[in-house]
Parts: C-alpha cells; sequence; structure tokens
C-alpha cells in the first residue's frame, strides 16, 4: 500500500463518518469525492461497504444501552417487543425496493449530477419542512406506532436515489409525520442499524469475489477512521438538534449542489463522464 492509497482510504472514511447520520447524503459526496480523488472501479465497491459497518458500528456503539435493553426486554416487555416490531416495519419497505430497483438505480442514477440535483431538491424540501408548523403527538421512540414506523420506511426509500439521504429521508419524514426532531432523529439512528448491515451483507455476498487480502490495510484505515468521524458525527448531531432546526444541513445541501452544477453547467469539470 503507498502513501497515496492510504491518503484515499483516509480521506473517504472520513467522509464516510462525518456524511452517513447528517442529512447531507453519504452516498453523494462518496461518489463526488472518489472522482475528485480518482479513487474508483470494483476495489471501490468493496472499500464502500467496509466503511459504512465502521459507519454504523458507531451508532450500535453510542446507543449500545438502548439495544441491550430491548433485547433484554424482549421476552416479557411490550416497550421492548413494540420498539422492534416498529423497526421491523420501517425496515421492509427498504428490503422490498431495494431488492427490485438497486442494479438499475446504481447503473443510472450513481452519478454526480443526479446527486447534486437531489442535493439541491432535497435541500429545498427541507427548508420547507423546517418552517412549517409542527404538530407533534409522538416525543420519544417508544411513543411511536407502528403506522409511524411505516410512514418513516417509505420516507427513507426515497434515499435509494443519491444525493437524496437516507438519514434525511428519515428525518425530515419523521417530522412531517409528527415526531420531534429528537425522536426523529433518534429513530432515524436506530432505523440505520439494520437497513445498513442488511445492504451491506447483501453486497458484500453479491461482491464477494472483489475482497482480497491484499486489500485489508486499506480497508483497515477507511474501517477506523469512519467509525471515529461516524461517532463524532452522531454525538454532534444530537447535541445540535436539541436547539437548532436542520436549517443549516437545507442551505449547505443547495449550495453544495449548486456548486457542482455550475462547475458542470460551465465546464470546468466534465462530471457526466464519472460513474460511481
Amino acid at each position: 500500500m503507498d502513501l497515496w492509497t492510504a491518503a484515499q482510504a483516509l480521506i473517504l472514511g472520513v467522509v464516510e463518518g462525518l456524511t452517513e447520520f447528517l442529512p447531507v447524503s453519504s452516498t453523494g459526496h462518496q461518489i463526488i469525492v472518489a472522482d475528485l480523488i480518482d479513487f474508483g472501479g470494483e476495489r471501490a465497491m468493496a472499500f464502500n461497504i467496509i466503511i459504512q459497518l465502521g459507519a454504523i458500528l458507531a451508532v450500535v456503539w453510542e446507543f449500545r444501552r438502548k439495544i441491550l435493553d430491548v433485547i433484554i426486554g424482549l421476552p416479557k416487555q411490550r416497550e421492548a417487543q413494540r420498539f422492534t416490531l416498529n423497526l421491523f416495519v420501517a425496515f421492509l419497505p427498504a428490503v422490498v425496493l431495494g431488492v427490485i430497483f438497486a442494479d438499475l438505480i446504481h447503473k443510472y442514477l450513481f452519478n454526480p449530477i443526479t446527486v447534486a440535483t437531489a442535493l439541491v431538491i432535497g435541500g429545498v424540501i427541507m427548508l420547507w419542512a423546517e418552517r412549517r408548523e409542527h404538530v407533534i403527538h409522538a416525543y420519544s421512540v417508544d411513543e411511536m406506532t407502528w403506522v409511524d414506523a411505516l410512514k418513516v420506511g417509505m420516507a427513507q426509500c426515497l434515499a435509494m436515489i443519491p444525493g437524496t439521504s437516507r438519514s434525511g429521508s428519515t428525518i425530515i419524514g419523521g417530522l412531517l409525520f409528527g415526531l420531534s426532531r429528537k425522536t426523529a432523529t433518534e429513530f432515524s439512528f436506530f432505523l440505520a442499524m439494520p437497513t445498513m448491515v442488511g445492504a451491506a451483507v447483501y453486497s458484500a455476498y453479491k461482491y464477494r469475489d472483489l475482497f482480497r487480502p491484499d486489500d485489508f490495510p486499506v480497508f483497515a484505515i477507511g474501517f477506523i477512521t469512519s467509525f471515529i468521524f461516524a461517532m463524532i458525527a452522531v454525538r454532534g448531531l444530537l447535541k445540535f438538534i436539541a436547539s437548532h432546526s436542520y436549517a443549516v444541513f437545507a442551505w449547505y445541501r443547495i449550495a453544495f449542489g449548486l456548486l457542482i452544477l455550475a462547475t458542470w453547467q460551465f465546464g470546468w469539470v466534465d462530471w457526466t463522464s464519472v460513474k460511481g
């Protein structure tokens, strides 16, 4: 492993960790940054699976007490059973639609122009969602019904379009469906666990031939970096939303998306030749 390859792994690990749980689209940022530093091909597909696992492990560690309480209470406690059912219901839509459309979406939509457009549109929707009057009926994840969970799960399906953002779809969907900002954010984190682990396992099996022992050092750098920066991002976001709205992320999405579109429009970067 040369120094530049290690630097690429470090950069993409940081990008994944910081963006996976913020409503700014980690996939979109990965596509754009990977192109800018010339990290692509089959090796990149395997690498992305590894760094996503690093990010999700950070959330599992951050919410380990809640997870343990649910596991212990599952046989007898109705609260734990309801929470588990809600996660299962919210997880299902992405499984069904993901299996059906994942390959087509990756083939036709994994490019910077789609990402930039989705970033801008998603940012505008986010601003609208934050400025409308919030009617809240669930102030914690334990107050959610299976109907709330299903709605959030359907919103998560929008994230199959790169640039939309899985966390952005679930959090803003939760706000629109009557969840408090804290509840929508935490449920988005919990829903990420089965969704991302399931996607990673499926992808790892599908692309199992791409994993080679000599790539282990590169994967290790990306995995560890992603874990560390995902932990920072999750803790920072929970503190931030306690007293702020998501408007700053909406404006970031719009500005970043418009920047990519401007570089394409004026011919500064030929994004149309790029495939994720």
